[in-house]
């Protein structure tokens, strides 16, 4: 069906990003894998049931962003392997076990910062650079949210972040350690290069009959012409659909009258505020002195509330906000998270400051710094919009009927596409040279995925010439296909081949004799320790561009170079055979210290990713995770 976030809202995919994939991307279940059945759910976390339910949903919300992430590239069949199902399993064990950890420490996040960071989710500013929040609350809904839903998930996910951070920026490298690594990195090697190239070796290669022909037979499957079909097919798209849909200006204006709410921008305010914390298990001692602080800073705001910028600045405790002098941005009725400040701001006249009020975060002091009062948008203004909306539901609607009698008849009448064509005004096409398996130069054609083709290659299709089934290809997106012609895999003839064999062949050769003659240079090398032959002394190293052959740089920097001079030889692919004789191994006389900070930072990085995930796995023995492998049946598919 024509999906109205699919087509419209491509943008919410990237911005929900943190409600559609677990936040933790961890793998490896072996210490705490063990049999369950289906009453025990998949897994358990903390004495929490995960279901097949919810596993089978992470696995299409996984899907659905990879498709709208990676377009015509996406390739459902990355992740419909066991593999990529489980670790969506994994996933969800280690973020459930992290959830009972923060709710275990009472980690949580300021809605200043919660706000803030909504307020920056991209896709969602009006031209004027204000926050959308039709637009945003029409995207929550598509996903089947609302905004008290995303605030939670939203918060949860920061607070995630923030103990992910905190125990990645802990972790540290030895200093001797990155230091060591570096000088590797460093190292220089004095390197003397003495090829054998396959071009020395050519006239001597003779190649017989016979050769060409073992060759041929030994590797029939390089010579092999796979089966293929030449098919007729029919699409059902939003292309075909459309010419079928119309709107009118009634029912555009009939749509308006019925919803004029909907056509109104409400009012918005603004805020600033001015917290002082509280813990939630405060003491009373404790919770007496916030609330003191409080009343002090609202004697101060009230003696100079031009100053109440500055004065958040320096008293509040909300550290996102008060860097912006407590702005809190727009606050819209119904929609704000804590609803202590929305109920206090819309009580408040412009520039007005209330008194304290308190909340599950503290003692909030709030002034109203803006009104922008409600406006209805006019039916000329909201007609391109309406019309819109309508046409794509009357093409969603039409869709799901035609997608129903596209089925119904190419399977009842599946001797000819025809009857489905000229019903449903669509065009019969034609392609040639299709295999059984999608050829990645006909990109995104509609024929050219893996399902359809399958259904082409089947007996009933070939051996029957039978339609096959209304394939989806992509999203709204029906294909059947019908076998026209068949040709069965064949193998090339010798003679077509020949001259090509003889070519390989000869090159082969050649570069066995290139390596047998190098190899014995090489031996020799080793035993008398001298440099007859050699070309001039070059320097390599890791950090710079080799002046020899990155194959040759490679063994050099593979050789043990324990006792000098070490030699090493290796097939030099398009060239020969290189034999390389290592004289010197150093240091550079200039330390790049710049770039050795950089792989200090990123080493520590690594020491911070492995401190992370041992942690998790800590927190997952901790919370009693297990994965019921009996339970644990993956969907066969993900849509």
């Amino acid at each position: 069906m024509f999906d109205f976030v699919r087509n419209n809202k491509r943008v919410m995919y990237g911005v929900l990003g943190l409600i559609i994939v677990p936040s933790f991307v961890l793998v490896g279940v072996d210490s705490y894998q063990n049999r369950g059945d289906s009453a025990a759910g998949v897994a358990t976390v903390d004495g929490r049931t995960i279901t097949q339910q919810e596993w089978d949903d992470a696995q299409r919300r996984q899907i659905d962003q990879a498709r709208q992430q990676m377009g015509p590239q996406f390739d459902q069949k990355l992740f419909d392997t066991p593999q990529a199902k489980r670790e969506v399993l994994d996933n969800l064990v280690a973020e459930r076990a992290v959830n009972a950890e923060i709710a275990r420490a009472h980690l949580t996040v300021a809605d200043g910062a919660l706000v803030n960071a909504i307020q920056a989710l991209p896709g969602f500013k009006k031209p004027d650079g204000s926050f959308d929040m039709d637009q945003y609350k029409a995207a929550l809904a598509a996903q089947g949210m609302t905004p008290e839903m995303f605030d939670a998930r939203m918060r949860r996910d920061m607070a995630i972040q923030q103990l992910a951070g905190s125990i990645q920026s802990t972790a540290f490298a030895p200093r001797s350690v990155a230091s060591r690594i570096s000088d590797i990195n460093d190292q220089e090697r004095e390197v003397q290069e003495l090829l054998f190239p396959i071009a020395n070796y050519l006239p001597q290669v003779k190649v017989t009959d016979e050769m060409v022909k073992a060759f041929y037979d030994k590797n029939a499957t390089l010579f092999q012409i796979p089966e293929q079909v030449k098919a007729e097919y029919l699409v059902l798209d939003a292309a075909a659909v459309e010419s079928q849909v119309k709107v009118s200006d009634a029912d555009v204006t009939a749509f308006y009258n019925a919803n004029q709410k909907r056509f109104v921008t409400p009012e918005q305010r603004t805020a600033s505020h001015i917290l002082i914390n509280k813990a939630r298990d405060a003491k009373p001692a404790e919770e007496a002195a916030a609330k003191a602080k409080a009343e002090a800073v609202l004697a101060e705001v009230r003696k100079n509330p031009a100053e109440f910028a500055t004065i958040a600045k320096t008293q509040s405790q909300d550290t996102d906000s008060a860097a912006q002098g407590g702005d809190l941005g727009a606050i819209e009725k119904g929609n704000y998270p804590v609803k202590e400040i929305e109920e206090t701001v819309y009580k408040l006249k412009d520039g007005e400051v209330s008194g304290i009020v308190a909340s599950e975060f503290g003692y909030h002091i709030i002034k109203l710094t803006s009104v922008k009062p409600s406006v209805q948008k006019p039916l000329d203004a909201a007609r391109a919009e309406i019309a819109e909306e309508l046409k794509k539901s009357a093409l969603s609607k039409k869709y799901s009927e035609l997608a129903e009698s596209f089925n119904d008849i190419v399977y009842e009448q599946s001797d000819s596409l025809k009857p489905a064509a000229d019903k449903l005004g669509l065009q019969i096409q034609t392609v040639e040279g299709l295999g059984r398996k999608a050829n990645p130069a006909l990109g995104t054609a509609p024929y050219n995925n893996d399902k359809f083709l399958t259904a082409l290659f089947s007996n009933e299709s070939i051996k029957n010439k039978r339609n096959t089934e209304a394939v989806e290809v992509a999203p709204a997106t029906l294909v059947a296909g019908r076998v026209v012609e068949f040709k069965p895999a064949t193998k090339r003839p010798l003679a077509e081949v020949e001259a090509a064999i003889r070519q390989r062949v000869t090159q082969e050769e050649a570069l066995r004799l290139a390596r047998q003659a190098g190899e014995a240079k090489l031996a020799a090398a080793k035993a008398a320790g001298d440099a007859t032959g050699f070309g001039e002394a070059k320097v390599l190293s890791r950090t710079k561009e080799p002046t020899v052959h990155p194959a040759g740089a490679l063994a050099v920097f593979k050789a043990d170079v324990t006792k000098l001079p070490a030699y090493v030889g290796v097939d030099v692919p398009g060239v020969g055979y290189g034999v390389y004789r290592i004289g010197k191994v150093s240091q550079p006389a200039q330390v790049d210290t710049t770039r050795r900070n950089q792989e200090a930072q990123q080493i520590g990085g690594l020491v911070g990713q492995a401190e992370l995930y041992n942690y998790v796995e800590a927190i997952k023995v901790k919370n009693k995770a297990k994965i019921n492998v009996g339970a644990a049946k993956p969907a066969e598919q993900a849509e």
